[in-house]
C-alpha cells in the first residue's frame, strides 16, 4: 500500500500538494469546485500586520506560458484573517499555511508572533516578494533573511516556513536554516517587465512585475535542485508546475512537496488533476514512498 503522505519537519501532509499563495485565495472559491481538504495544504494570499490595498490597476498581463502580477499583498491583515477567514477555512479541513510579509524584521515578528496564537499550522516567512514599490528583497541577503528568521523564530511555536526569491544564494538558504526555519520553499516570482508600446510606458504602476507560469519552471528546478543539496532541512518546489509530469520532476530534483500556484488560474481543477496523476504513478512505479525517488536526479543518487 503506496504511502502518499510527507513529512516536513514535524507536520505530516497527505500528500506533496499545496496551492501557493495568492493563487488561490483562502480556498473558499476552489472548494466549489472540488474538496478542497484533499490537497496536501493551502497557502494564504500573503498577510500583512494590518489590512493592504495594494497597488493600482492593472495588476496582471499575460505572457507566452506565463503571467506577470503586480497585485502588491492586498490583504485584509492578520487580525482580520484570524477573526473572518481562518474559522472557514479549519471548518473545510486544511492544513493552513499562512504566509506572511512585512516591511522590516520588528513587523515581521509582530505578525508572526500574533499567527502561532492561532489555529493556523505552518507560517511561511515571504522575504520574497517582487511587487512592493521601494522595499528590497529580504530574502537575497543572507544577513537579512537570517535576521528575519531568528526574530520569527524566538516569537514563534508553529512550523516556519522560508520563502525565498530565485535569486537567493546558498549562503542565504543555510543562513536561514542555521536560525531555525523548518523548510525552505523556492522559488518566488521572477521580476520582468512589459511595455505598452502605444504610449511607450510599462504596463505595470510598479514598473516591474512578478513572472510566474511554465516559463520559469526550468529555472525554478535548478535553484531546487541546487538547495535541496546545499541544506539539511526540507525543500518545497515552486515555479510553473502544471502537470503531474512536473511535479515529478521537482521531487526527483530533491523537493519533499511542491506549490501549485499559476496553473490553478489555467485550469480550477489543475491541483487536484495533479493530487491524482501522483497518485496514479506511484501505483504504476509501485512506489511505498516518495522517498524512493526523492532527490534521484542528484549524482550517485538511485532510482
Amino acid at each position: 500500500m503506496a504511502d502518499r503522505s510527507i513529512r516536513i519537519g514535524g507536520l505530516t501532509l497527505k500528500n506533496p500538494i499545496i496551492a501557493a499563495s495568492g493563487c488561490f485565495g483562502f480556498g473558499e472559491e476552489y472548494n466549489e469546485f472540488y474538496d478542497v481538504a484533499r490537497l496536501g495544504g493551502v497557502c494564504t494570499k500573503g498577510l500583512t500586520r494590518r489590512p493592504r490595498e495594494g497597488n493600482p490597476p492593472p495588476r496582471v498581463f499575460e505572457t507566452p506560458c506565463g503571467l506577470l502580477n503586480s497585485i502588491g499583498l492586498q490583504n485584509p491583515g492578520v487580525d482580520a484573517f484570524i477573526r473572518e477567514e481562518l474559522p472557514m477555512m479549519k471548518e473545510m479541513g486544511l492544513v493552513v499555511i499562512a504566509n506572511v510579509w512585512a516591511e522590516c524584521a520588528e513587523e515581521y515578528g509582530e505578525a508572526v508572533e500574533i499567527l502561532s496564537r492561532s489555529a493556523v499550522d505552518v507560517i511561511e516567512i515571504n522575504i520574497s516578494c517582487p511587487n512592493v514599490p521601494g522595499q528590497v528583497i529580504v530574502g537575497a541577503q543572507a544577513q537579512q533573511a537570517a535576521e528575519v528568521v531568528r526574530r520569527c523564530r524566538s516569537l514563534c511555536d508553529k512550523p516556519l516556513w522560508v520563502k525565498l526569491p530565485p535569486t537567493a544564494q546558498i549562503d542565504a538558504a543555510q543562513a536561514v536554516e542555521e536560525q531555525g526555519a523548518d523548510a525552505i520553499c523556492a522559488v518566488n516570482t521572477f521580476r520582468g517587465l512589459a511595455i505598452d508600446i502605444e504610449t511607450g510606458r510599462p504596463i505595470f504602476a510598479n514598473t516591474f512585475a512578478g513572472l510566474s507560469g511554465p516559463a520559469i519552471r526550468p529555472l525554478a528546478l535548478q535553484v531546487v535542485y541546487q538547495l535541496a543539496a546545499a541544506v539539511e532541512i526540507p525543500v518545497i518546489g515552486i515555479g510553473g508546475i502544471t502537470s503531474w509530469q512536473d511535479a515529478v520532476e521537482f521531487i526527483m530534483a530533491g523537493a519533499h512537496a511542491v506549490q501549485i500556484g499559476t496553473a490553478n488560474f489555467i485550469d480550477p481543477l489543475a491541483s487536484m488533476k495533479i493530487v491524482e496523476g501522483l497518485q496514479q504513478f506511484m501505483e504504476d512505479r509501485r512506489l511505498h514512498s516518495w522517498e524512493e525517488i526523492r532527490g534521484c536526479a542528484h549524482e550517485g543518487s538511485p532510482l
